[in-house]
Protein backbone atom coordinates (compact mmCIF):
# COMPACT_ATOMS: atom_id res chain seq x y z
CA UNK A 1 0.00 0.00 0.00
CA UNK A 2 1.06 3.72 -0.79
CA UNK A 3 -1.60 4.73 2.21
CA UNK A 4 -1.53 5.04 5.69
CA UNK A 5 -3.13 2.05 7.64
CA UNK A 6 -7.07 2.31 6.85
CA UNK A 7 -9.98 3.18 8.89
CA UNK A 8 -12.33 0.77 8.22
CA UNK A 9 -15.95 2.42 8.74
CA UNK A 10 -18.01 -1.01 8.01
CA UNK A 11 -17.15 -3.67 10.39
CA UNK A 12 -18.54 -6.59 12.18
CA UNK A 13 -18.47 -8.10 15.47
CA UNK A 14 -20.90 -11.17 16.84
CA UNK A 15 -20.74 -11.15 20.36
CA UNK A 16 -21.05 -14.46 22.20
CA UNK A 17 -24.77 -14.80 22.51
CA UNK A 18 -25.29 -14.16 18.60
CA UNK A 19 -23.42 -16.24 17.34
CA UNK A 20 -25.48 -19.84 17.02
CA UNK A 21 -28.01 -17.03 15.41
CA UNK A 22 -26.09 -15.38 13.19
CA UNK A 23 -24.19 -18.35 11.65
CA UNK A 24 -27.83 -20.09 10.99
CA UNK A 25 -29.09 -17.22 9.61
CA UNK A 26 -26.32 -17.49 6.92
CA UNK A 27 -26.87 -20.39 6.62
CA UNK A 28 -30.29 -20.64 5.82
CA UNK A 29 -29.50 -18.09 2.92
CA UNK A 30 -26.55 -19.77 1.34
CA UNK A 31 -23.89 -17.41 2.97
CA UNK A 32 -20.60 -18.63 4.09
CA UNK A 33 -21.49 -18.46 7.98
CA UNK A 34 -18.80 -15.80 9.94
CA UNK A 35 -16.82 -16.41 12.26
CA UNK A 36 -15.38 -13.90 14.74
CA UNK A 37 -13.63 -13.08 17.94
CA UNK A 38 -11.77 -9.79 19.04
CA UNK A 39 -8.28 -11.93 18.56
CA UNK A 40 -8.79 -12.77 15.35
CA UNK A 41 -10.78 -9.10 14.12
CA UNK A 42 -7.22 -7.64 14.80
CA UNK A 43 -5.16 -10.15 13.44
CA UNK A 44 -7.29 -9.69 10.57
CA UNK A 45 -6.73 -6.05 10.62
CA UNK A 46 -2.74 -6.54 10.44
CA UNK A 47 -2.74 -8.24 7.60
CA UNK A 48 -5.02 -6.16 5.79
CA UNK A 49 -3.46 -2.71 6.60
CA UNK A 50 -6.61 -1.45 8.89
CA UNK A 51 -5.81 0.33 11.49
CA UNK A 52 -8.96 1.65 13.34
CA UNK A 53 -12.63 -1.03 12.49
CA UNK A 54 -15.55 0.37 13.34
CA UNK A 55 -17.28 -2.26 14.81
CA UNK A 56 -21.51 -2.67 13.83
CA UNK A 57 -23.91 -5.66 14.45
CA UNK A 58 -25.48 -6.51 11.10
CA UNK A 59 -28.58 -8.38 11.93
CA UNK A 60 -32.16 -7.88 13.52
CA UNK A 61 -32.33 -7.54 17.26
CA UNK A 62 -35.46 -9.12 17.46
CA UNK A 63 -38.63 -10.43 16.45
CA UNK A 64 -41.53 -8.40 14.40
CA UNK A 65 -44.00 -8.63 17.72
CA UNK A 66 -40.88 -8.52 20.62
CA UNK A 67 -40.12 -4.64 20.89
CA UNK A 68 -39.55 -5.68 24.59
CA UNK A 69 -36.52 -8.34 23.16
CA UNK A 70 -35.09 -5.85 20.65
CA UNK A 71 -34.67 -3.09 23.46
CA UNK A 72 -33.18 -5.48 25.21
CA UNK A 73 -30.83 -7.07 22.75
CA UNK A 74 -29.72 -4.01 21.74
CA UNK A 75 -28.76 -2.86 24.79
CA UNK A 76 -26.76 -5.96 25.59
CA UNK A 77 -24.83 -5.75 21.88
CA UNK A 78 -24.16 -1.77 22.55
CA UNK A 79 -22.98 -2.78 26.19
CA UNK A 80 -20.19 -5.50 24.72
CA UNK A 81 -19.17 -3.52 22.14
CA UNK A 82 -18.67 -0.36 24.45
CA UNK A 83 -16.12 -2.34 26.36
CA UNK A 84 -14.14 -3.68 23.43
CA UNK A 85 -13.95 -0.01 22.47
CA UNK A 86 -13.03 0.94 26.22
CA UNK A 87 -10.40 -1.82 25.88
CA UNK A 88 -8.95 -1.04 22.35
CA UNK A 89 -10.00 2.36 21.39
CA UNK A 90 -6.88 2.50 19.00
CA UNK A 91 -8.04 -0.63 17.35
CA UNK A 92 -12.20 -0.27 17.16
CA UNK A 93 -14.70 2.20 16.99
CA UNK A 94 -18.55 2.10 17.55
CA UNK A 95 -21.74 2.14 15.73
CA UNK A 96 -24.50 1.91 18.46
CA UNK A 97 -27.38 -0.86 17.22
CA UNK A 98 -30.86 0.87 17.31
CA UNK A 99 -34.29 -1.38 17.56
CA UNK A 100 -36.63 -0.02 15.02
CA UNK A 101 -39.65 -0.31 14.35
CA UNK A 102 -39.38 0.74 17.69
CA UNK A 103 -38.94 4.90 17.33
CA UNK A 104 -39.66 5.12 21.81
CA UNK A 105 -37.33 2.24 21.90
CA UNK A 106 -34.50 3.69 19.23
CA UNK A 107 -34.66 7.29 20.47
CA UNK A 108 -33.58 5.61 23.96
CA UNK A 109 -30.89 3.67 22.97
CA UNK A 110 -29.40 6.23 20.59
CA UNK A 111 -29.16 8.64 23.50
CA UNK A 112 -28.27 5.46 25.85
CA UNK A 113 -25.16 4.78 23.29
CA UNK A 114 -24.48 8.35 22.43
CA UNK A 115 -24.09 9.79 25.82
CA UNK A 116 -23.12 6.96 28.13
CA UNK A 117 -21.71 4.34 26.24
CA UNK A 118 -19.58 6.70 23.94
CA UNK A 119 -20.69 6.01 20.39
CA UNK A 120 -19.20 7.01 17.24
CA UNK A 121 -22.75 7.04 15.21
CA UNK A 122 -25.56 4.71 15.30
CA UNK A 123 -26.14 1.65 12.58
CA UNK A 124 -29.78 0.90 11.39
CA UNK A 125 -31.23 -1.75 8.95
CA UNK A 126 -31.91 -0.88 5.73
CA UNK A 127 -35.76 -1.88 6.22
CA UNK A 128 -37.26 -2.32 9.64
CA UNK A 129 -39.24 -5.65 9.18
CA UNK A 130 -40.84 -4.58 6.04
CA UNK A 131 -40.80 -0.37 7.07
CA UNK A 132 -38.66 1.51 5.02
CA UNK A 133 -36.00 4.52 6.50
CA UNK A 134 -38.48 7.37 4.68
CA UNK A 135 -41.72 6.20 6.84
CA UNK A 136 -42.85 9.00 8.67
CA UNK A 137 -43.24 7.39 11.86
CA UNK A 138 -39.14 7.74 12.13
CA UNK A 139 -39.35 11.48 11.79
CA UNK A 140 -38.94 12.20 15.61
CA UNK A 141 -35.32 9.30 15.31
CA UNK A 142 -33.87 11.31 12.58
CA UNK A 143 -34.90 14.43 14.35
CA UNK A 144 -33.10 13.83 17.12
CA UNK A 145 -29.96 12.14 15.52
CA UNK A 146 -29.75 15.16 13.35
CA UNK A 147 -29.60 17.63 16.56
CA UNK A 148 -26.48 15.33 17.36
CA UNK A 149 -24.85 15.69 13.87
CA UNK A 150 -24.89 11.86 14.42
CA UNK A 151 -22.99 9.38 11.49
CA UNK A 152 -25.67 6.58 10.81
CA UNK A 153 -24.17 3.30 9.15
CA UNK A 154 -26.96 1.90 7.30
CA UNK A 155 -26.91 -1.49 6.79
CA UNK A 156 -28.52 -3.53 4.55
CA UNK A 157 -30.94 -6.36 5.10
CA UNK A 158 -33.36 -8.48 3.08
CA UNK A 159 -36.10 -7.03 1.55
CA UNK A 160 -39.66 -7.87 2.32
CA UNK A 161 -41.04 -10.88 -0.02
CA UNK A 162 -39.62 -14.30 -0.61
CA UNK A 163 -36.09 -14.60 -2.36
CA UNK A 164 -34.78 -16.57 -5.53
CA UNK A 165 -33.99 -20.23 -5.26
CA UNK A 166 -30.57 -20.94 -4.61
CA UNK A 167 -29.88 -16.65 -4.70
CA UNK A 168 -28.05 -15.74 -1.63
CA UNK A 169 -29.90 -12.62 -0.49
CA UNK A 170 -26.44 -10.75 0.54
CA UNK A 171 -25.36 -11.22 -3.54
CA UNK A 172 -28.71 -8.94 -4.95
CA UNK A 173 -30.70 -8.78 -2.36
CA UNK A 174 -29.24 -6.86 -0.28
CA UNK A 175 -27.90 -3.86 -2.42
CA UNK A 176 -31.43 -3.82 -3.95
CA UNK A 177 -32.83 -2.95 -0.55
CA UNK A 178 -29.75 -0.18 -0.03
CA UNK A 179 -30.66 0.98 -3.29
CA UNK A 180 -34.29 0.99 -2.44
CA UNK A 181 -34.04 2.50 1.58
CA UNK A 182 -31.74 5.27 -0.31
CA UNK A 183 -33.78 6.57 -2.45
CA UNK A 184 -36.86 5.95 -0.24
CA UNK A 185 -35.63 8.64 2.42
CA UNK A 186 -34.64 11.26 -0.67
CA UNK A 187 -38.19 11.26 -2.03
CA UNK A 188 -39.61 11.54 1.52
CA UNK A 189 -37.44 14.52 2.12
CA UNK A 190 -35.38 13.14 5.20
CA UNK A 191 -31.08 13.80 3.64
CA UNK A 192 -32.60 17.53 3.11
CA UNK A 193 -34.29 18.30 6.29
CA UNK A 194 -31.65 16.45 8.52
CA UNK A 195 -28.49 17.68 6.72
CA UNK A 196 -26.40 17.09 9.91
CA UNK A 197 -27.02 13.73 9.78
CA UNK A 198 -24.06 11.48 7.81
CA UNK A 199 -25.51 8.74 6.48
CA UNK A 200 -23.01 6.08 5.13
CA UNK A 201 -24.62 3.57 2.31
CA UNK A 202 -22.25 0.09 2.25
CA UNK A 203 -21.22 -1.33 -0.44
CA UNK A 204 -20.98 1.78 -2.77
CA UNK A 205 -24.81 2.40 -1.88
CA UNK A 206 -25.90 -0.93 -3.91
CA UNK A 207 -26.91 0.00 -7.91
CA UNK A 208 -27.50 3.96 -6.43
CA UNK A 209 -24.27 5.16 -8.98
CA UNK A 210 -24.90 3.26 -11.67
CA UNK A 211 -28.26 4.57 -11.98
CA UNK A 212 -28.74 7.78 -10.47
CA UNK A 213 -29.78 9.27 -13.62
CA UNK A 214 -33.02 7.03 -13.76
CA UNK A 215 -33.93 7.68 -10.52
CA UNK A 216 -33.31 11.14 -10.97
CA UNK A 217 -36.30 11.29 -13.00
CA UNK A 218 -38.34 10.45 -9.43
CA UNK A 219 -37.92 14.29 -9.30
CA UNK A 220 -40.80 14.52 -12.21
CA UNK A 221 -43.50 12.40 -10.54
CA UNK A 222 -43.81 14.96 -7.61
CA UNK A 223 -44.73 18.18 -7.77
CA UNK A 224 -41.78 20.85 -5.78
CA UNK A 225 -39.47 18.04 -7.00
CA UNK A 226 -37.02 18.10 -9.59
CA UNK A 227 -34.55 15.55 -11.18
CA UNK A 228 -31.53 17.95 -10.07
CA UNK A 229 -32.61 18.15 -6.37
CA UNK A 230 -33.15 14.13 -6.84
CA UNK A 231 -29.55 13.73 -7.74
CA UNK A 232 -28.34 16.21 -5.03
CA UNK A 233 -30.00 14.90 -2.49
CA UNK A 234 -28.46 11.45 -3.53
CA UNK A 235 -25.28 12.33 -3.67
CA UNK A 236 -25.73 13.85 0.30
CA UNK A 237 -24.75 9.86 1.36
CA UNK A 238 -21.32 8.83 2.17
CA UNK A 239 -20.23 5.31 0.40
CA UNK A 240 -18.22 2.27 1.68
CA UNK A 241 -16.33 0.57 -0.89
CA UNK A 242 -16.90 -2.98 1.17
CA UNK A 243 -17.33 -5.91 -1.61
CA UNK A 244 -17.60 -2.93 -4.29
CA UNK A 245 -14.00 -2.06 -5.70
CA UNK A 246 -14.59 -3.93 -9.21
CA UNK A 247 -13.14 -2.57 -12.20
CA UNK A 248 -16.54 -1.37 -13.48
CA UNK A 249 -18.21 -0.69 -10.07
CA UNK A 250 -15.36 1.66 -8.78
CA UNK A 251 -15.56 4.49 -11.12
CA UNK A 252 -19.31 4.45 -11.10
CA UNK A 253 -18.73 5.44 -7.88
CA UNK A 254 -16.34 7.64 -8.03
CA UNK A 255 -17.76 9.58 -11.06
CA UNK A 256 -21.04 9.71 -8.79
CA UNK A 257 -19.96 10.64 -4.87
CA UNK A 258 -19.67 13.57 -3.82
CA UNK A 259 -15.85 15.04 -3.19
CA UNK A 260 -15.00 13.08 0.49
CA UNK A 261 -17.58 10.84 0.59
CA UNK A 262 -16.11 7.69 -0.07
CA UNK A 263 -14.70 5.91 2.65
CA UNK A 264 -12.87 2.50 3.22
CA UNK A 265 -14.91 -1.07 3.86
CA UNK A 266 -14.56 -4.63 4.48
CA UNK A 267 -17.73 -6.00 5.91
CA UNK A 268 -15.29 -8.41 7.49
CA UNK A 269 -16.48 -11.11 8.72
CA UNK A 270 -19.64 -10.98 6.67
CA UNK A 271 -17.31 -10.94 3.81
CA UNK A 272 -14.82 -13.48 4.46
CA UNK A 273 -11.09 -12.69 4.51
CA UNK A 274 -9.68 -14.00 1.25
CA UNK A 275 -12.56 -12.62 -0.33
CA UNK A 276 -12.74 -9.18 0.66
CA UNK A 277 -8.28 -8.99 -0.07
CA UNK A 278 -9.12 -9.07 -3.76
CA UNK A 279 -11.25 -5.95 -3.34
CA UNK A 280 -8.27 -4.68 -1.32
CA UNK A 281 -6.11 -4.99 -4.01
CA UNK A 282 -8.41 -4.02 -6.69
CA UNK A 283 -8.30 -0.35 -4.50
CA UNK A 284 -4.64 -0.09 -4.55
CA UNK A 285 -3.74 -0.91 -7.83
CA UNK A 286 -6.93 1.17 -9.64
CA UNK A 287 -4.93 3.46 -12.02
CA UNK A 288 -6.57 6.29 -11.76
CA UNK A 289 -6.43 8.07 -8.62
CA UNK A 290 -5.96 11.29 -8.05
CA UNK A 291 -3.33 12.58 -6.12
CA UNK A 292 -3.86 11.78 -2.53
CA UNK A 293 -7.62 10.20 -2.87
CA UNK A 294 -6.43 7.09 -2.38
CA UNK A 295 -5.00 7.97 1.26
CA UNK A 296 -8.69 9.86 1.55
CA UNK A 297 -10.34 7.05 0.83
CA UNK A 298 -8.40 4.88 2.90
CA UNK A 299 -8.26 6.99 6.08
CA UNK A 300 -8.60 10.70 5.39
CA UNK A 301 -12.37 11.57 5.00
CA UNK A 302 -13.19 8.60 7.47
CA UNK A 303 -11.01 11.32 9.84
CA UNK A 304 -13.11 14.13 8.44
CA UNK A 305 -16.27 12.15 9.56
CA UNK A 306 -15.28 11.05 12.10
CA UNK A 307 -12.91 13.50 14.17
CA UNK A 308 -12.28 11.15 17.11
CA UNK A 309 -9.80 9.40 14.92
CA UNK A 310 -7.77 12.03 13.84
CA UNK A 311 -7.24 12.70 17.51
CA UNK A 312 -6.03 9.77 18.53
Amino acid sequence: MTSPARVDVHQHLIPPEQRRAMSGRAAACGWPAPVWDERSAIAMMDRRSIATGMLSFAAPVGAPDDPAGACATARKVNTYTAELVKDRPDRFGHFAVLPLPDVDGALAEAAHALDELDADGVTVLSNAHGRYLGDPAFEPLWAELDARGTVVLIHPTAPPGATLPDLPAPLADFPYDTTRTALHLVLNGVPRRYPRIRMILPHAGGFLPYASHRFACAGRLRTGTTPEGVLTDLRRFYFDTAFAAGPAMLPSLLAFAAPGHVLYGSDFPMVPEDWGTGFDAALDSYPHWAPGQLHAVNRGNAEALLPRLARG
